[in-house]
């Protein structure tokens, strides 16, 4: 196994107030909490305000990262920023945090790899240490899906939530941190989850709008399929590169999509359900600020503790997928 070249310094979180539940969803569509449950694991999501922008729910947790480290954000020289649901086009979201934090001694990017965006951004932070051309970097995953679900389907409508995520990482002291990673997409499969309209392939306009092609649409049989054969390849690739077996981990922590997913990916790996966190419950799906909002209340929750081997994978639309192996 190798030794960790970067850790997580500092972690922090944000959801908005506003919870909607299945019951509100069961007044606006023709749906049941039954329905919902049974075939999601999600019982409410958080819906954020018009004032809670991704810059500002990403400031929010990023806020916390920076303080549970002990640092400032002129500290940091590295912000990496993942969305699919930027507040506008130009600039990036990321510019928008730094302008936000003050933090004035930072390279400031976006990156897009929806779902699976965070660990996609822990990968890159770690890489940009390894190289010596970072030492500090924030890693955020935000996002505003609100914004982009439609809710007139029923069949997407009740999914996902907004949030943010955000770790500071650092230097490793060689105990702890990022023991292995692993990130692969395949571009053939975009369409069964994707946003059709909204970029410059096709801008925004009175047909896009009465067409309802600004939204999220999904192929959910199909994107179920893909996300177990995924998830699972993502977790056996890690644990591979560690020489390590699913038995040795002590807590799975996947991306919150779906309750069957993740008891599929688990069962694949020879992991316990008890040794999974599941918070799908409340949060539904928050794409990229997914995994970083389960790690923290693991750990508020005290699952998650010093020493121990942890285990985070996601899928996502791209498709992409990926899988951090990491030592608490």
């Amino acid at each position: 196994m190798k030794r960790p070249v970067a850790a997580l310094a500092g972690l922090g979180t944000f959801v908005p107030a506003q919870v909607l539940t299945n019951a509100d969803f069961e007044r606006m569509l023709d749906t049941s909490d039954t329905w919902i449950t049974e075939r999601t694991g999600i019982r409410e999501r958080r819906i954020a305000s018009a004032e809670e922008t991704i810059a500002v729910m990403a400031r929010e947790a990023s806020v916390k990262a920076l303080a549970e480290a002990g640092l400032d954000a002129g500290a940091l020289d590295t912000i990496i920023l993942s969305t699919a649901t930027p507040d506008r086009p130009l600039p990036s979201a990321a510019c928008d945090l730094q302008a936000l934090l003050g933090a004035g001694n930072a390279a400031a990017f976006d990156l897009g790899a929806a779902c699976s965006g965070w660990l996609y951004g822990l990968t890159v932070a770690e890489s940009m240490l390894a190289a010596g051309t970072s030492r500090c970097a924030l890693v955020v995953g935000a996002e505003k899906l609100s914004a982009i679900t439609d809710y007139t389907d029923r069949s997407t409508a009740v999914l996902f939530g907004d949030g943010a995520g955000a770790a500071v990482l650092v230097p490793s002291d060689g105990a702890r941190g990022i023991l292995a990673a692993h990130l692969k997409s395949d571009g053939k499969l975009a369409e069964l989850l994707f946003r059709p309209g909204g970029g410059s392939k096709d801008p925004p306009s009175e047909r896009m709008l009465k067409e309802r092609t600004y939204f999220i649409k999904m192929a959910g049989r199909e994107v179920f399929k893909s996300a177990v054969r995924s998830m699972a390849d993502a977790a056996d690739r890690a644990l591979e590169q560690a020489g390590i077996s699913g038995e040795q981990v002590d807590l799975l922590i996947p991306h919150q999509a779906n309750i069957r997913i993740i008891e599929a990916t688990a069962e694949h790996a020879r992991i316990a359900m008890e040794r999974v966190f599941v918070n799908v419950d409340r949060f539904g799906n928050t794409s990229s600020a997914s995994i970083p909002l389960a790690l923290d209340e693991a750990r508020a929750a005290g699952r998650l503790r010093p020493g121990m081997t942890v285990l985070l994978v996601a899928f996502g639309a791209g498709f992409t997928w990926g899988s951090i192996l990491l030592k608490w």
